[in-house]
């Protein structure tokens, strides 16, 4: 009896551990995403409110406001075409490498633009704008580059995929219409043509001549006799004349 009130008691704690672990799991799934909605909104509102900026104000305020907006959007681009490539192509963690050290300078630069939207000094923001604008330049065009250069990647796996597939395709169309190939058919052979002698109208119809063969050679030629037939014997002075024979 206590061995079975053990055995139910240690379920009881299991069932309340599993209990406490999911709703420690869905409570922090539930935070995460509570707070990327909420980055998510901010970083909006921030992007509304510094495109209002820029076209807005006028001078070095709208110059910093137009950098930001132009760093924001280029980082981001970045990030999310990178991303969604490195989970299909391992190749691209490399790259992921690279814009993780080039975000931590344009996280750097981003600060020091929203610090410097406040400055009251106009004649030294100014001054300082030309290498502000550089800085944005050099970075978002690196960023634009790994960019681009997912994109080409991922669009030329899916071309020579795409001309695989087609070939594939090809292959089995044709063999799903077998029945429209037609056998080849044997061509007969020419009929001979006429000789040059039976070629004239006035020789009567036209006649064909048949390529030659030993067994029409032997039927055409005439037959020769076996033994040749002499000749007249040659009469020679000293004979004499036969005498004509006389009747009675």
């Amino acid at each position: 009896m206590e061995a079975v009130i053990a055995i139910v008691a240690l379920l009881f704690v299991l069932f309340v551990a599993l209990g406490a672990y999911a709703t420690v799991k869905v409570v922090g799934a539930a935070k995460r995403g509570v707070d990327r909605t909420i980055t998510q909104a901010r970083r909006t509102v921030e992007d509304h409110t510094l495109r209002a900026k820029s076209f807005a104000q006028l001078g070095p305020a709208g110059e910093l406001a137009k950098l930001r907006l132009k760093l924001r959007t280029s980082m981001r681009a970045t990030q999310d075409a990178l991303h969604a490539g490195a989970a299909d192509d391992e190749s691209l963690k490399e790259s992921l490498g690279l814009f993780q050290r080039l975000s931590a300078h344009g996280h750097e630069l981003d600060g020091e633009l929203r610090r410097l939207e406040s400055e009251p000094d106009r004649a030294t923001l100014a001054e300082r704008l030309p290498g502000l604008r550089e800085r944005t330049e050099r970075i978002t065009e690196s960023a634009d580059s790994l960019r681009w250069a997912a994109r080409d990647r991922a669009r030329r796996f899916a071309d020579d995929d795409l001309d695989t597939l087609s070939a594939q395709i090809d292959v089995e169309s044709g063999a799903l219409r077998h029945w429209t190939k037609t056998e080849p058919i044997a061509t007969p052979a020419p009929w001979p043509q006429a000789s040059p002698a039976d070629a004239d109208a006035d020789a009567g119809p036209e006649q064909q001549t048949w390529p030659e063969t030993p067994r029409s050679r032997t039927a055409e030629e005439p037959t020769r006799p076996a033994i040749t037939r002499p000749g007249p014997r040659p009469t020679y002075p000293w004979q004499k004349k036969p005498r004509p024979e006389s009747t009675t």
